[in-house]
């Protein structure tokens, strides 16, 4: 989904807020996730189209299930309905194919097509990095976990959580405090708070940040809504630091994305006596970076040195042909003559686009002429 443009004219903006309630009708229809959508947009060159497509046309590009779901959403479903509903709760929209959508989300496999946001992303949150943890803590764990994001936001850098209890609530609530902004992804619609004694936490981070989520308003939390959420939290953030987490937690499955996303993890030890940190101390002896303060993980980033990088990629945006080609780039390093072949590209309009997208801090030579996502 990430080769889809997310930069243009005003023309261009008008067009894709007035597509954006065909991504939502695609977002509320079962069985049509960001792969069969991007198959769908290929066939029929835009979201609008894609949605009014004859079912025969339909039957050409998804499989039987899949194309009577969307038959039976498009006909029980008024979309001018669903998003008057949505600007009647401050419910917010974003597609992956607007320039609001987060920069950093957008690189990673299969983004989600459709966020729903209660709240405001600016272009610093894409200076973000993710705190997760158990949410059963201690005292030590909510105290370091308080530190650590109070650290990050006086350095301007936007925290992200689950807003779930225990090390989650702790991080929203210690940036909030010195001033910072912070990002809870939910596994509920935004309009559902889970857990409900966090209604009060959630209004204030809307007000100095923002709630998100891909599953529509009105879904309800659910267990397997949270390990899926989780790629989100990792995907929005430039690494994840982990505080306090069990052999079996929830803030392992966010280090898994991560890893697979090409995302830092940082590990805060603990006592080598409550299990609570165990899984901690697994990560560490597989290599994982060891942070003690805030000031580790703004170091290790080279936080200075990517917010020049932010104002380099505000200020030159990525085209459509550089979206395209950044889609065969990954965290592991390829050869510049395999990119641009993967890519279907003449070999000189390959190497400017990598130049491009280079110079704009997007990726980066690994040595050799093999590149990498930065």
């Amino acid at each position: 989904m990430a080769n889809i443009a997310q930069t243009g004219g005003t023309g261009e903006s008008s067009a894709r807020e007035y597509q954006r309630k065909y991504w939502v009708g695609f977002g509320l229809t079962p069985y049509i996730g960001p792969t069969r959508l991007q198959k769908l947009i290929e066939r029929f060159g835009d979201v609008e189209q894609a949605w009014q497509a004859s079912d025969r046309e339909l039957q050409g590009v998804l499989d039987e299930r899949s194309v009577a779901s969307l038959i039976k959403t498009r006909s029980r479903l008024s979309l001018d309905e669903e998003m008057e509903g949505y600007g009647k709760k401050g419910i917010g929209v974003v597609t992956i194919a607007e320039a609001g959508y987060p920069r950093l989300l957008a690189q990673i496999p299969s983004p989600p097509p459709v966020l729903f946001v209660r709240g405001t992303f600016l272009p610093e949150d894409n200076l973000a990095i993710a705190i997760v943890g158990t949410r059963r803590s201690t005292s030590y764990g909510r105290e370091v976990t308080s530190r650590m994001a109070s650290g990050l936001a006086e350095a301007g850098v936007t925290v992200v959580s689950g807003l779930a209890r225990g090390i989650d609530a702790a991080a929203h609530s210690a940036t909030l405090a010195a001033g910072g902004r912070t990002i809870a992804v939910l596994g509920s619609g935004v309009d559902i708070i889970y857990p409900s004694e966090h209604h009060q936490l959630a209004e204030r981070i809307i007000e100095n940040g923002a709630l998100i989520s891909d599953y529509p308003p009105g879904r309800k939390p659910d267990a397997p809504n949270f390990p899926a959420r989780n790629r989100i939290i990792s995907g929005l953030s430039l690494g994840v630091v982990v505080v306090e987490a069990p052999n079996r937690s929830g803030a392992l499955i966010t280090v898994d994305f991560a890893a697979d996303q090409g995302r830092e993890v940082f590990i805060v030890p603990g006592s080598v006596l409550s299990d609570n940190s165990a899984g901690c101390h697994r990560m560490l002896r597989d290599g994982a970076r060891l942070v003690t303060c805030a000031d580790d993980v703004l170091d290790d980033l080279r936080i200075g040195q990517r917010r020049e990088q932010a104002a380099v990629q505000q200020a030159l945006p990525l085209t459509d042909a550089e979206r395209r080609l950044l889609n065969h780039i990954n965290a592991d390093p390829q050869h510049i003559d395999e990119i641009i072949a993967a890519g279907n590209l003449p070999v000189a309009e390959g190497l400017a686009l990598i130049s491009m997208l280079e110079l704009k801090g997007i990726v980066r030579d690994a040595g050799a002429r093999h590149f990498v996502r930065a």
